[in-house]
Protein backbone atom coordinates (compact mmCIF):
# COMPACT_ATOMS: atom_id res chain seq x y z
CA UNK A 1 0.00 0.00 0.00
CA UNK A 2 2.90 2.36 0.81
CA UNK A 3 4.30 1.84 -2.68
CA UNK A 4 1.15 3.40 -4.15
CA UNK A 5 1.27 6.45 -1.88
CA UNK A 6 2.97 8.70 -4.53
CA UNK A 7 0.03 8.08 -6.84
CA UNK A 8 -2.46 8.83 -4.06
CA UNK A 9 -0.47 11.98 -3.20
CA UNK A 10 -0.70 13.15 -6.81
CA UNK A 11 -4.49 12.66 -6.89
CA UNK A 12 -4.94 14.31 -3.49
CA UNK A 13 -2.77 17.29 -4.42
CA UNK A 14 -4.46 17.95 -7.73
CA UNK A 15 -8.02 17.43 -6.54
CA UNK A 16 -7.51 19.18 -3.19
CA UNK A 17 -5.80 22.28 -4.61
CA UNK A 18 -8.35 22.45 -7.42
CA UNK A 19 -11.26 22.49 -4.97
CA UNK A 20 -9.59 25.15 -2.80
CA UNK A 21 -8.68 27.28 -5.81
CA UNK A 22 -12.11 26.83 -7.35
CA UNK A 23 -10.61 26.41 -10.82
CA UNK A 24 -9.73 22.93 -12.02
CA UNK A 25 -8.29 23.99 -15.34
CA UNK A 26 -5.65 26.43 -14.08
CA UNK A 27 -4.13 24.09 -11.52
CA UNK A 28 -0.95 22.79 -13.23
CA UNK A 29 -0.83 19.01 -13.40
CA UNK A 30 2.95 19.14 -13.75
CA UNK A 31 3.31 20.65 -10.27
CA UNK A 32 1.31 17.83 -8.73
CA UNK A 33 3.41 15.28 -10.63
CA UNK A 34 6.64 17.00 -9.55
CA UNK A 35 5.71 16.92 -5.87
CA UNK A 36 4.62 13.28 -6.14
CA UNK A 37 7.83 12.34 -7.98
CA UNK A 38 9.98 13.97 -5.28
CA UNK A 39 8.00 12.08 -2.64
CA UNK A 40 8.44 8.81 -4.56
CA UNK A 41 12.20 9.40 -4.66
CA UNK A 42 12.21 10.15 -0.93
CA UNK A 43 10.48 6.93 0.15
CA UNK A 44 12.32 4.63 -2.28
CA UNK A 45 15.00 2.32 -0.98
CA UNK A 46 18.69 2.54 -1.85
CA UNK A 47 21.22 5.30 -2.39
CA UNK A 48 19.95 8.57 -3.79
CA UNK A 49 21.99 8.08 -6.96
CA UNK A 50 20.33 4.71 -7.53
CA UNK A 51 16.87 6.16 -6.92
CA UNK A 52 17.46 8.93 -9.46
CA UNK A 53 18.81 6.37 -11.93
CA UNK A 54 15.69 4.24 -11.57
CA UNK A 55 13.48 7.31 -11.99
CA UNK A 56 15.41 8.41 -15.08
CA UNK A 57 15.19 4.94 -16.57
CA UNK A 58 11.41 5.18 -16.47
CA UNK A 59 11.26 8.80 -17.65
CA UNK A 60 13.66 8.14 -20.51
CA UNK A 61 12.32 4.80 -21.67
CA UNK A 62 12.00 4.26 -25.46
CA UNK A 63 8.22 4.35 -25.21
CA UNK A 64 8.22 7.74 -23.50
CA UNK A 65 10.80 9.23 -25.85
CA UNK A 66 8.82 8.07 -28.88
CA UNK A 67 5.77 9.78 -27.42
CA UNK A 68 7.82 12.94 -26.91
CA UNK A 69 8.90 13.01 -30.56
CA UNK A 70 5.33 12.54 -31.70
CA UNK A 71 4.07 15.27 -29.37
CA UNK A 72 6.67 17.70 -30.76
CA UNK A 73 5.71 16.99 -34.36
CA UNK A 74 1.98 17.09 -33.59
CA UNK A 75 2.33 20.49 -31.92
CA UNK A 76 4.34 21.86 -34.83
CA UNK A 77 1.80 20.65 -37.39
CA UNK A 78 -1.24 21.94 -35.49
CA UNK A 79 0.32 25.37 -34.98
CA UNK A 80 1.55 25.80 -38.57
CA UNK A 81 -1.82 24.66 -39.97
CA UNK A 82 -3.69 27.12 -37.76
CA UNK A 83 -1.35 29.97 -38.70
CA UNK A 84 -1.95 29.45 -42.42
CA UNK A 85 -5.72 29.53 -41.93
CA UNK A 86 -6.35 25.83 -42.47
CA UNK A 87 -8.77 25.61 -39.54
CA UNK A 88 -10.93 28.48 -40.82
CA UNK A 89 -10.85 27.04 -44.33
CA UNK A 90 -11.98 23.65 -43.06
CA UNK A 91 -14.85 25.20 -41.11
CA UNK A 92 -15.94 27.36 -44.06
CA UNK A 93 -15.79 24.45 -46.50
CA UNK A 94 -17.93 22.29 -44.24
CA UNK A 95 -20.55 24.99 -43.67
CA UNK A 96 -20.62 25.90 -47.36
CA UNK A 97 -21.77 22.39 -48.21
CA UNK A 98 -24.64 22.29 -45.70
CA UNK A 99 -28.33 23.03 -46.34
CA UNK A 100 -30.04 24.76 -43.41
CA UNK A 101 -32.04 21.68 -42.44
CA UNK A 102 -28.80 19.80 -41.90
CA UNK A 103 -27.20 22.52 -39.82
CA UNK A 104 -27.02 20.68 -36.49
CA UNK A 105 -25.78 17.35 -37.86
CA UNK A 106 -23.48 19.40 -40.11
CA UNK A 107 -21.94 21.21 -37.13
CA UNK A 108 -21.44 17.82 -35.48
CA UNK A 109 -19.78 16.43 -38.62
CA UNK A 110 -17.60 19.53 -38.93
CA UNK A 111 -16.46 19.09 -35.34
CA UNK A 112 -15.79 15.38 -35.97
CA UNK A 113 -13.78 16.12 -39.12
CA UNK A 114 -11.72 18.94 -37.61
CA UNK A 115 -10.92 16.99 -34.44
CA UNK A 116 -10.01 13.94 -36.50
CA UNK A 117 -7.67 16.10 -38.57
CA UNK A 118 -5.98 18.13 -35.85
CA UNK A 119 -6.15 15.53 -33.07
CA UNK A 120 -7.23 17.81 -30.22
CA UNK A 121 -10.64 18.39 -28.71
CA UNK A 122 -9.61 21.70 -27.13
CA UNK A 123 -8.31 22.98 -30.47
CA UNK A 124 -11.49 21.90 -32.22
CA UNK A 125 -13.68 23.65 -29.67
CA UNK A 126 -11.55 26.79 -29.92
CA UNK A 127 -11.82 26.76 -33.73
CA UNK A 128 -15.49 25.93 -34.14
CA UNK A 129 -17.20 27.45 -31.10
CA UNK A 130 -17.19 31.07 -32.38
CA UNK A 131 -18.89 29.91 -35.59
CA UNK A 132 -21.34 27.72 -33.68
CA UNK A 133 -22.21 30.58 -31.31
CA UNK A 134 -23.07 32.85 -34.23
CA UNK A 135 -25.16 30.16 -35.86
CA UNK A 136 -27.00 29.51 -32.59
CA UNK A 137 -27.87 33.18 -32.23
CA UNK A 138 -29.16 33.47 -35.79
CA UNK A 139 -31.17 30.25 -35.69
CA UNK A 140 -32.43 30.56 -32.10
CA UNK A 141 -30.90 27.19 -31.24
CA UNK A 142 -30.26 26.62 -27.53
CA UNK A 143 -26.70 27.69 -26.74
CA UNK A 144 -25.98 24.75 -24.39
CA UNK A 145 -27.26 22.38 -27.09
CA UNK A 146 -24.99 23.94 -29.72
CA UNK A 147 -21.95 23.77 -27.44
CA UNK A 148 -22.82 20.16 -26.60
CA UNK A 149 -22.86 19.33 -30.32
CA UNK A 150 -19.44 20.91 -30.88
CA UNK A 151 -17.95 19.25 -27.80
CA UNK A 152 -19.35 15.84 -28.76
CA UNK A 153 -17.78 15.98 -32.21
CA UNK A 154 -14.53 17.20 -30.69
CA UNK A 155 -14.27 14.06 -28.58
CA UNK A 156 -14.96 11.90 -31.64
CA UNK A 157 -11.64 12.99 -33.13
CA UNK A 158 -9.86 13.11 -29.78
CA UNK A 159 -10.70 9.44 -29.43
CA UNK A 160 -9.86 8.34 -32.99
CA UNK A 161 -7.33 10.74 -34.54
CA UNK A 162 -3.89 9.36 -35.34
CA UNK A 163 -2.27 12.53 -33.99
CA UNK A 164 -4.38 12.81 -30.84
CA UNK A 165 -2.31 12.70 -27.66
CA UNK A 166 -4.79 10.22 -26.16
CA UNK A 167 -4.37 7.86 -29.13
CA UNK A 168 -0.60 8.22 -28.95
CA UNK A 169 -0.55 7.55 -25.21
CA UNK A 170 -2.95 4.60 -25.42
CA UNK A 171 -1.17 2.83 -28.29
CA UNK A 172 2.33 3.42 -26.93
CA UNK A 173 1.51 2.23 -23.41
CA UNK A 174 -0.27 -0.88 -24.74
CA UNK A 175 2.21 -1.67 -27.50
CA UNK A 176 -0.01 -1.71 -30.59
CA UNK A 177 -0.13 0.11 -33.91
CA UNK A 178 -2.34 3.14 -34.28
CA UNK A 179 -4.19 1.86 -37.34
CA UNK A 180 -4.99 -1.41 -35.51
CA UNK A 181 -6.32 0.49 -32.51
CA UNK A 182 -8.34 2.68 -34.91
CA UNK A 183 -10.00 -0.34 -36.50
CA UNK A 184 -10.89 -1.77 -33.10
CA UNK A 185 -12.05 1.60 -31.76
CA UNK A 186 -14.21 2.58 -34.74
CA UNK A 187 -16.44 -0.46 -34.20
CA UNK A 188 -17.37 0.90 -30.78
CA UNK A 189 -17.86 4.59 -31.57
CA UNK A 190 -19.11 4.72 -35.18
CA UNK A 191 -22.66 3.49 -34.35
CA UNK A 192 -22.92 6.20 -31.69
CA UNK A 193 -21.75 8.90 -34.10
CA UNK A 194 -24.27 7.78 -36.73
CA UNK A 195 -27.03 7.77 -34.12
CA UNK A 196 -26.07 11.34 -33.15
CA UNK A 197 -26.43 12.46 -36.77
CA UNK A 198 -30.00 11.12 -36.81
CA UNK A 199 -30.82 12.73 -33.46
CA UNK A 200 -29.43 16.12 -34.48
CA UNK A 201 -31.23 15.99 -37.82
CA UNK A 202 -34.53 15.38 -36.07
CA UNK A 203 -33.93 18.21 -33.59
CA UNK A 204 -32.88 20.73 -36.25
CA UNK A 205 -34.90 19.71 -39.29
CA UNK A 206 -36.95 22.96 -39.31
CA UNK A 207 -34.07 25.39 -38.79
CA UNK A 208 -33.53 28.18 -41.32
CA UNK A 209 -30.43 30.37 -41.20
CA UNK A 210 -30.19 33.36 -43.57
CA UNK A 211 -26.49 34.13 -43.78
CA UNK A 212 -23.70 34.79 -46.24
CA UNK A 213 -20.86 32.32 -46.10
CA UNK A 214 -17.28 33.37 -46.96
CA UNK A 215 -15.45 32.18 -50.04
CA UNK A 216 -13.87 28.79 -49.42
CA UNK A 217 -10.10 28.56 -49.73
CA UNK A 218 -10.21 24.85 -50.48
CA UNK A 219 -6.45 24.43 -50.96
CA UNK A 220 -5.86 25.13 -47.29
CA UNK A 221 -7.71 21.93 -46.39
CA UNK A 222 -5.16 19.80 -48.27
CA UNK A 223 -2.76 19.28 -45.31
CA UNK A 224 -5.58 17.85 -43.17
CA UNK A 225 -6.80 15.57 -45.95
CA UNK A 226 -3.23 14.37 -46.57
CA UNK A 227 -2.67 13.62 -42.89
CA UNK A 228 -5.87 11.58 -42.60
CA UNK A 229 -5.31 9.72 -45.89
CA UNK A 230 -1.69 8.77 -45.22
CA UNK A 231 -2.40 7.78 -41.63
CA UNK A 232 -5.27 5.53 -42.70
CA UNK A 233 -2.96 4.07 -45.36
CA UNK A 234 -0.64 2.88 -42.60
CA UNK A 235 2.25 5.34 -42.96
CA UNK A 236 4.30 5.80 -39.78
CA UNK A 237 2.81 8.54 -37.63
CA UNK A 238 6.01 10.61 -37.58
CA UNK A 239 6.20 10.53 -41.38
CA UNK A 240 2.52 11.50 -41.51
CA UNK A 241 3.16 14.53 -39.31
CA UNK A 242 6.28 15.52 -41.24
CA UNK A 243 4.28 15.39 -44.47
CA UNK A 244 1.60 17.62 -42.94
CA UNK A 245 4.22 20.10 -41.73
CA UNK A 246 5.88 20.28 -45.17
CA UNK A 247 2.51 20.81 -46.88
CA UNK A 248 1.56 23.65 -44.53
CA UNK A 249 4.88 25.31 -45.30
CA UNK A 250 4.55 24.94 -49.06
CA UNK A 251 0.90 26.01 -49.26
CA UNK A 252 1.16 28.79 -46.67
CA UNK A 253 4.26 30.37 -48.22
CA UNK A 254 2.90 30.00 -51.76
CA UNK A 255 -0.46 31.69 -51.15
CA UNK A 256 1.01 34.40 -48.91
CA UNK A 257 -0.54 33.25 -45.64
CA UNK A 258 2.93 33.67 -44.12
CA UNK A 259 6.57 33.77 -45.19
CA UNK A 260 9.17 31.17 -44.30
CA UNK A 261 10.17 32.99 -41.12
CA UNK A 262 6.58 33.16 -39.87
CA UNK A 263 6.16 29.49 -40.73
CA UNK A 264 9.24 28.60 -38.67
CA UNK A 265 7.91 30.77 -35.86
CA UNK A 266 4.61 28.90 -35.95
CA UNK A 267 6.47 25.58 -35.83
CA UNK A 268 8.43 26.77 -32.80
CA UNK A 269 5.31 27.97 -31.02
CA UNK A 270 3.67 24.62 -31.64
CA UNK A 271 6.62 22.74 -30.20
CA UNK A 272 6.74 25.05 -27.19
CA UNK A 273 3.04 24.47 -26.57
CA UNK A 274 3.73 20.78 -25.97
CA UNK A 275 6.28 21.48 -23.24
CA UNK A 276 3.97 20.90 -20.28
CA UNK A 277 2.68 17.67 -21.79
CA UNK A 278 6.22 16.38 -22.40
CA UNK A 279 7.38 17.21 -18.85
CA UNK A 280 4.23 15.66 -17.43
CA UNK A 281 4.73 12.46 -19.44
CA UNK A 282 8.32 12.07 -18.26
CA UNK A 283 7.50 12.81 -14.60
CA UNK A 284 4.58 10.36 -14.70
CA UNK A 285 6.71 7.63 -16.30
CA UNK A 286 9.54 8.12 -13.79
CA UNK A 287 7.20 8.07 -10.80
CA UNK A 288 5.43 4.96 -12.07
CA UNK A 289 8.78 3.21 -12.55
CA UNK A 290 9.57 3.77 -8.87
CA UNK A 291 6.11 2.55 -7.92
CA UNK A 292 6.63 -0.54 -10.08
CA UNK A 293 10.01 -1.32 -8.52
CA UNK A 294 8.46 -0.99 -5.05
CA UNK A 295 5.73 -3.51 -5.96
CA UNK A 296 2.93 -0.97 -6.14
CA UNK A 297 1.64 -1.99 -9.55
CA UNK A 298 1.56 -5.66 -8.57
CA UNK A 299 -0.41 -4.71 -5.44
CA UNK A 300 -2.88 -2.61 -7.39
CA UNK A 301 -3.38 -5.31 -10.00
CA UNK A 302 -4.05 -7.90 -7.33
CA UNK A 303 -6.65 -5.62 -5.72
CA UNK A 304 -8.35 -4.70 -8.97
CA UNK A 305 -8.45 -8.25 -10.22
CA UNK A 306 -9.55 -9.79 -6.94
CA UNK A 307 -12.72 -11.69 -7.64
CA UNK A 308 -12.51 -11.04 -11.39
CA UNK A 309 -13.49 -14.01 -13.48
CA UNK A 310 -12.69 -13.78 -17.13
CA UNK A 311 -11.94 -11.01 -19.57
CA UNK A 312 -15.13 -9.03 -19.01
CA UNK A 313 -14.19 -8.35 -15.41
CA UNK A 314 -10.65 -7.40 -16.43
CA UNK A 315 -11.93 -5.02 -19.08
CA UNK A 316 -14.30 -3.49 -16.55
CA UNK A 317 -11.38 -2.98 -14.16
CA UNK A 318 -9.40 -1.15 -16.87
CA UNK A 319 -12.34 1.13 -17.68
CA UNK A 320 -13.04 1.82 -14.01
CA UNK A 321 -9.42 2.62 -13.22
CA UNK A 322 -8.84 5.10 -16.06
CA UNK A 323 -12.23 6.76 -15.44
CA UNK A 324 -11.53 7.32 -11.73
CA UNK A 325 -8.12 8.83 -12.44
CA UNK A 326 -9.68 11.02 -15.15
CA UNK A 327 -12.29 12.37 -12.73
CA UNK A 328 -9.53 13.36 -10.33
CA UNK A 329 -7.20 14.93 -12.91
CA UNK A 330 -9.68 16.35 -15.46
CA UNK A 331 -7.20 15.34 -18.17
CA UNK A 332 -7.74 12.26 -20.31
CA UNK A 333 -4.12 12.13 -21.49
CA UNK A 334 -2.86 12.20 -17.90
CA UNK A 335 -5.24 9.40 -16.95
CA UNK A 336 -4.04 7.19 -19.82
CA UNK A 337 -0.35 7.83 -19.10
CA UNK A 338 -0.91 7.15 -15.41
CA UNK A 339 -2.93 3.95 -15.78
CA UNK A 340 -1.55 2.64 -19.10
CA UNK A 341 1.20 0.42 -17.60
CA UNK A 342 -1.28 -1.03 -15.10
CA UNK A 343 -3.81 -1.70 -17.86
CA UNK A 344 -1.16 -3.46 -19.89
CA UNK A 345 -0.37 -5.80 -17.01
CA UNK A 346 -4.07 -6.58 -16.51
CA UNK A 347 -4.52 -7.14 -20.23
CA UNK A 348 -1.54 -9.49 -20.35
CA UNK A 349 -2.75 -11.47 -17.35
CA UNK A 350 -6.24 -12.02 -18.81
CA UNK A 351 -5.33 -12.40 -22.47
CA UNK A 352 -6.83 -9.11 -23.67
CA UNK A 353 -5.50 -8.01 -27.05
CA UNK A 354 -3.39 -4.80 -26.86
CA UNK A 355 -5.63 -3.25 -29.53
CA UNK A 356 -8.62 -3.84 -27.30
CA UNK A 357 -7.00 -2.50 -24.11
CA UNK A 358 -5.79 0.61 -25.98
CA UNK A 359 -9.30 1.17 -27.32
CA UNK A 360 -10.85 0.78 -23.86
CA UNK A 361 -8.35 3.18 -22.28
CA UNK A 362 -8.87 5.87 -24.91
CA UNK A 363 -12.65 5.60 -25.17
CA UNK A 364 -13.25 5.44 -21.41
CA UNK A 365 -11.02 8.45 -20.78
CA UNK A 366 -12.74 10.45 -23.54
CA UNK A 367 -16.29 9.81 -22.37
CA UNK A 368 -15.31 10.62 -18.77
CA UNK A 369 -13.52 13.81 -19.83
CA UNK A 370 -16.48 14.76 -22.00
CA UNK A 371 -18.88 14.76 -19.05
CA UNK A 372 -16.77 16.83 -16.63
CA UNK A 373 -18.02 20.42 -16.20
CA UNK A 374 -14.56 21.45 -14.97
CA UNK A 375 -12.67 19.98 -17.93
CA UNK A 376 -10.49 22.18 -20.13
CA UNK A 377 -12.90 21.63 -23.02
CA UNK A 378 -15.96 22.91 -21.16
CA UNK A 379 -14.14 25.88 -19.65
CA UNK A 380 -12.71 26.93 -23.02
CA UNK A 381 -16.14 26.64 -24.63
CA UNK A 382 -17.78 28.73 -21.90
CA UNK A 383 -15.10 31.39 -22.23
CA UNK A 384 -15.55 31.58 -26.00
CA UNK A 385 -19.32 31.95 -25.67
CA UNK A 386 -18.80 34.95 -23.41
CA UNK A 387 -16.09 36.44 -25.67
CA UNK A 388 -18.12 35.94 -28.85
CA UNK A 389 -21.67 36.70 -27.76
CA UNK A 390 -21.29 38.40 -24.39
CA UNK A 391 -23.33 35.64 -22.76
CA UNK A 392 -22.46 33.86 -19.53
CA UNK A 393 -22.65 30.09 -19.92
CA UNK A 394 -22.32 27.79 -16.93
CA UNK A 395 -20.41 24.71 -18.13
CA UNK A 396 -22.69 22.54 -16.00
CA UNK A 397 -25.63 23.67 -18.18
CA UNK A 398 -24.03 21.90 -21.16
CA UNK A 399 -23.82 18.50 -19.45
CA UNK A 400 -27.42 17.39 -20.24
CA UNK A 401 -26.73 18.04 -23.94
CA UNK A 402 -23.50 16.03 -24.18
CA UNK A 403 -25.23 13.19 -25.97
CA UNK A 404 -22.15 11.83 -27.72
CA UNK A 405 -19.96 11.39 -24.59
CA UNK A 406 -22.95 9.74 -22.88
CA UNK A 407 -23.29 7.42 -25.85
CA UNK A 408 -19.57 6.59 -25.67
CA UNK A 409 -19.96 5.48 -22.08
CA UNK A 410 -22.93 3.29 -22.97
CA UNK A 411 -21.08 1.85 -25.97
CA UNK A 412 -18.07 0.87 -23.83
CA UNK A 413 -20.29 -0.89 -21.29
CA UNK A 414 -22.20 -2.74 -24.00
CA UNK A 415 -18.97 -3.71 -25.78
CA UNK A 416 -17.77 -5.34 -22.56
CA UNK A 417 -21.05 -7.10 -21.85
CA UNK A 418 -21.42 -8.39 -25.41
CA UNK A 419 -17.70 -8.84 -26.03
CA UNK A 420 -16.75 -10.89 -29.08
CA UNK A 421 -14.74 -13.97 -28.17
CA UNK A 422 -12.35 -13.25 -31.06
Amino acid sequence: MKALSPLFLFLALYLGVSIIAGDFYKVPVTVAFLASSVYALAISKGKISQRVENFSRGAGSPTVLLMVWIYVLAGAFASSAKAMGAVDATVNLTLQLLPASLLLPGIFLASCFISLAIGTSVGTIAALTPVAVGVAQQSMVSMPLMIGIVAGGAFFGDNLSFISDTTIAATQTQGCRMKDKFRTNIRIVLPIALLMIVVYYWVGRDITVPQELPVVQWWKVIPYIAVIATALAGLDVMLVLLLGIVLTGIIGCTDGSYDIYDWMGALGNGMDSMGDLIIMAMLAAGMLELIRLAGGIDYLISRLTRGIKGRRGAEGAIVTLVSLVNICTANNTVSIITTGPIAKRIAGQYGIDPRRSASLLDTASCFTQGLLPYSAQMLVAAGLVEATAGLTLNPAAVIPYLFYPMGLGLAVILSIIFRHKK
